[in-house]
């Protein structure tokens, strides 16, 4: 899963007060200070760099002296972020108040009683003019725990020259299988995550929805009493197109070493591209790349598993959840009412490239320009389907990469069962990954 448009590696630490940046100050200081807990982001820690850090600073100079927000910056991986904040929030660390959560978390940290509910009177503002995709990844249980802030979901991209010669019409959906059809017929790849990583729990997640099932069919059980919806007959159609995709002959030298990144440059090379499931970062890395076939490149939505059934793109991005073990919670959610605010979003998805939870800034002038695939980002992310939601879902997706991989191994008839067995085990407490 990528969140970022590029990493950072340096850990901010900087307590923004006024226009400009100061350490945070002892005595009555600290009763306003307060903390954020922010992901990598292409802003890094400049308060000018249009990423969080800038929000931070803008958003402490426009309370007039109420709160000032000193940011840290977690690791890079998603993984890290998390176990890093476990271990605060496990402790009761009252000094983290804000935090920048991977949505696959917030389930796991609601049950725990690590997240506020969303107080009353800010539900409206953290509601409004919200993709869908945003609103249910704030949500567990019922109630709202979190706050959208950015939206993320991936599009296909495609040569038209390449849809043109295979005879697809892009203005109506396509499906997987006439995507390998057409790869075939024009000699083109279609560059998909299949590494053993998050990003293939990902696309296994988003075939099993595509085919009509989800990965767990009960959301919000117990570990001992989690349904699973992998031996299905949707999870065994998403395993059948894993294989024919790894088999194929279209995906690449090797379908099980394609990340993100791998996927980028396997469609940037003008002699194989064809085809590209991909996040809407890599518009502008092909520009800054300088892409000489940029004229050529188009998008649309994710691709249909069954031409009966709607696609189900992948949903990522952020959510801002504020601490239960926090002394300024009122001060947190006034400070993300202001992070999270039209205007601030605009900033921020032009300043990193990560899209806007807010629906309605898709349809500002300078974001269509920058991002001329706005209204299919939009359309995608009030469609997108959500990562398995649990208390468990790290254990359930490194169970399901080490089952489903690599995909040329991935059988319908075997792959789904073992993974089905698998993970139960682990919920039980019967095996260890």
């Amino acid at each position: 899963m990528r969140f970022t448009t590029r990493a950072v590696a340096l850990v901010a630490a900087v307590a923004l007060t006024g226009p400009g940046l100061a350490a945070c100050s002892s005595g009555t200081g600290t009763q306003t200070t307060l903390t954020w807990f922010i992901n990598p982001d292409g802003g890094g820690s400049s308060p000018t760099g249009g990423g969080q850090t800038q929000l931070a600073a803008e958003c402490s100079q426009a309370s007039g002296g109420e709160y000032t927000i000193r940011v840290e910056q977690l690791p890079n991986e998603a993984s890290d972020q998390r176990q890093q904040l476990i271990r605060r929030l496990a402790a009761h660390d009252s000094g983290v108040d804000i935090m920048s959560l991977d949505p696959v978390v917030v389930p796991e940290f609601a049950e725990a009683g690590y997240l506020v509910d969303v107080p009353e009177q800010h539900r409206q503002d953290f509601t409004a003019d919200r993709v869908q995709g945003s609103l249910d990844a704030s949500q567990w249980k019922g109630k709202l725990v979190a706050a959208p802030f950015w939206a993320n979901t991936q599009l296909l991209w495609y040569r038209k020259s390449v849809a043109q010669q295979a005879g697809l019409d892009m203005t109506k959906p396509v499906t997987f299988d006439m995507l390998i059809d057409a790869s075939k017929a024009t000699g083109r790849d279609i560059a998909v995550q299949g590494k053993r990583y998050e990003g293939y729990t990902v696309f296994v997640n988003a075939l099993i929805a595509g085919a009509g099932g989800s990965i767990v069919e009960n959301e919000g059980a117990a570990a001992a009493d989690t349904q699973l919806g992998l031996d299905t007959p949707a999870g065994q159609r998403a395993a059948q197109l894993i294989h024919d995709l790894a088999h194929s002959g279209v995906v690449g030298p090797a379908m099980s070493s394609m990340n993100e990144t791998t996927s980028l440059n396997m469609f940037q090379d003008d002699a194989s591209s064809g085809f590209m499931l991909n996040w809407p970062y890599v518009y502008a890395a092909m520009k800054e790349n300088g892409v000489p076939f940029m004229d050529d490149i188009a998008w649309t939505t994710y691709p249909r598993v069954d031409a009966d059934k709607e696609s189900a793109p992948p949903f990522g991005g952020i959510e801002l959840g504020v601490n239960s073990a926090s002394q300024k919670q009122e001060l947190a959610w006034k400070a993300i009412q202001c992070i999270t605010s039209e205007q601030h979003q605009k900033t921020y998805m032009l300043g990193t490239g990560n899209p806007a939870s807010r629906s309605a800034v898709f349809d500002d002038p300078e974001v269509r320009e920058q991002f001329p695939m706005a209204d299919a980002i939009r359309t995608s992310l009030d469609s997108a389907v959500q990562r398995p939601r649990t208390a468990y879902y790290g254990d359930l997706s490194t169970a399901i990469q080490r089952t489903w991989s690599p995909p040329d191994a991935v059988n319908p008839a075997t792959t789904p069962r073992e993974s089905t067995e698998l993970i139960l085990k682990v919920l039980r407490g019967e095996a260890l990954l």
